[in-house]
């Protein structure tokens, strides 16, 4: 086993961006990786996946795998690599699979 775990959030999350909403979710997955703080990833069918472009940043994480990266589209301007997703991820982290994480620096994922 590896130093990951992978629990089901208790929380309804929000993540936002320029005023716009871009996911919302009962169902999120918080992801712990040795003593980091808990990333948290919201299945796709709870985000605005319409707001996302396809970023061609890619990279491989040792433990997860090859990250894909989305760049949230607004009126105000594009927000680059604002999300990424492990759309085939190593089987002992295979749950985060159709999930996105956020980066908090760049938009505001926050616990309601």
């Amino acid at each position: 086993m590896s130093h990951i775990s992978i629990t089901p959030s208790k929380a309804t999350w929000v993540v936002r961006a320029n005023g716009a909403i871009l996911a919302e979710t009962q169902h999120a997955k918080e992801l712990r990786e040795g003593g980091r703080e808990a990333v948290i990833y919201v299945p796709r069918e709870d985000v605005a996946m319409a707001l996302f472009e396809r970023s061609p940043t890619q990279t491989t994480c040792p433990y997860k795998g090859q990250a894909s990266y989305f760049s949230y589209v607004g009126p105000d301007g594009t927000i680059k690599d604002a999300a990424w997703s492990y759309e085939a991820p190593r089987d002992d982290v295979a749950a985060i699979a159709g999930h996105l994480a956020f980066y908090p620096n760049k938009v505001t994922v926050e616990r309601v």
